[in-house]
């Protein structure tokens, strides 16, 4: 391979995809390749790509677009299309972009390299095809320094009517305890405070591995998996999503509520607030069961900041439903919500359903929600002033370098005057001198 052989990689998406492109250029470094932030200076471009939302995929052939046009005039250039998009569309891309490489499904990030030798070898690789997830021993290059992302359960078994998930990463395969402990114990060494453990549907992680315990519960549970890492050394916090009402159990809530390490922080979506259209959504629990859980989580913790995802406009959603998301996000009063309008997903039984609604309906149901939600962000974040809180600086703030940046336990982002190069990766007891909707400003103690 010549060198200095460039690569660039675009992340489209999820936290998992996010993960997925730091493991896949930890792979292209120890092949030698070194990261080019500019993608025309680089000799491999890798599109990581997402399709939960339309405009992801438009994106994505917009990009693809402009390189194909650059390989004509370098032909030894290498295209790269992975994630949710390439496993969905598989060999369509190959006929949509010719000049593509390799299109690869988000199962096989792990043999990226081995793909590469294919496609070195003068071959058009497509890879799609479900596999048994090898166990991932690369190295990382993270993003950050501080923080970092452990997988701890790929795939997903639920069959929610809009959610293409499910087809383009497959079921779910859960990493041993042993795997996942390992891998904590090195970014430990290597000065991560922060770790992520993450799952397409977090609180089913363990059913799959053998093992019962006397009671007939499973053995490898979300929470025994929480008791398993909590005193990896090093680590000084640990959080854990996406979370799944059907599977969010009281013992969960009594473990993050005893392990210290483990953030007051619980992002659990319930995507809407009517029973009906939960039902349509295949989600299998009841609005009145996820009051239930947040009303649980508060008991044992009642500062913990709760988070979720929700969607508008879900076919047939009349505006009486959609009310009542309106009063579940009124009455819960969430410290961040992730909202999105209904798009519909090639493959999914929603999206062939005649009830679409309109544009015009989705986006002003989807502005007056997130009128809401800023609303409602404000009056939790207020609970913050004059408090002192614990944050994790990871940053400079872009907008004031005078300034640094973290998260509170609570996954609040918070500025405060201090130098970043003194206070990178240290825990910082900040003053909160000034509240907003999503992020707070301090003085370090």
């Amino acid at each position: 391979m010549k060198s200095p052989y460039r690569y660039h990689i675009t992340t489209f998406g999820c936290q998992m995809n996010k993960a997925d492109s730091e493991r896949m250029a930890g792979i292209l470094e120890n092949m030698g390749f070194e990261y080019s932030e500019d993608p025309n200076h680089a000799n491999l471009v890798l599109y990581n790509t997402c399709t939960i939302r339309d405009n992801a995929e438009q994106k994505v052939y917009s990009y693809l677009g402009r390189q194909a046009k650059r390989k004509h005039k370098q032909p030894d250039l290498t295209l790269v299309v992975a994630g949710c998009v390439a496993q969905q569309e598989g060999e369509t891309l190959l006929r949509r972009v010719p000049e593509l490489d390799l299109v690869m499904g988000p199962q096989h990030a792990n043999r990226l390299r081995d793909l590469l030798e294919q496609v070195f070898d003068g071959n058009q690789v497509v890879a799609t095809e479900a596999i048994q997830i090898a166990e991932d021993i690369t190295k990382p290059r993270r993003d950050s320094s501080i923080t970092a992302w452990v997988n701890v359960i790929y795939g997903c078994n639920e069959r929610c009517t809009y959610c293409v998930v499910p087809s383009v990463r497959g079921k779910e395969q859960s990493r041993t305890p042993e795997a996942i402990r390992t891998e904590m114990e090195v970014l430990g060494q290597q000065g991560y405070q922060e770790i992520t453990l993450l799952g397409q549907n977090i609180d089913a992680y363990g059913r799959d591995l053998p093992g019962v315990t006397e009671s007939g519960r499973h053995k490898h549970t979300l929470t025994d998996l929480l008791y398993y890492v909590h005193d990896v050394p090093g680590i000084e916090r640990i959080r854990f999503a996406t979370s799944h009402p059907r599977y969010f159990t009281e013992r969960l809530i009594r473990a993050c509520n005893e392990l210290p390490k483990v953030c007051e922080h619980f992002h659990i979506p319930f995507q809407s607030g009517d029973n009906e259209v939960l039902k349509a959504m295949s989600r299998g629990y009841t609005h009145q069961k996820y009051r239930r859980i947040i009303d649980k989580i508060r008991e044992y913790m009642p500062d913990a900041s709760i988070s979720a995802d929700a969607i508008v406009g879900f076919p047939g959603e009349t505006e009486a439903q959609f009310e009542n998301t309106l009063k579940l996000v009124e009455d819960i009063g969430f410290d961040q919500l992730n909202t999105a309008a209904y798009s519909p997903r090639p493959g999914t039984p929603a999206a062939h359903w005649n009830e679409q609604l309109s544009e015009e309906v989705k986006s002003d149901r989807l502005q007056r929600l997130n009128r809401l939600v800023a609303v409602k962000a404000a009056e939790r974040s207020q609970r913050y002033l004059g408090r002192i809180e614990e944050v994790l600086v990871e940053d400079q703030n872009p907008k004031d370098t005078t300034q640094v940046m973290g998260r509170t336990r609570g996954n609040r982002l918070t500025f405060f005057t201090g130098d970043i190069q003194e206070l990178k990766g240290q825990l910082v007891k900040v003053k909160i001198t000034q509240t907003r909707a999503f992020s707070l400003t301090g003085n370090k103690e």
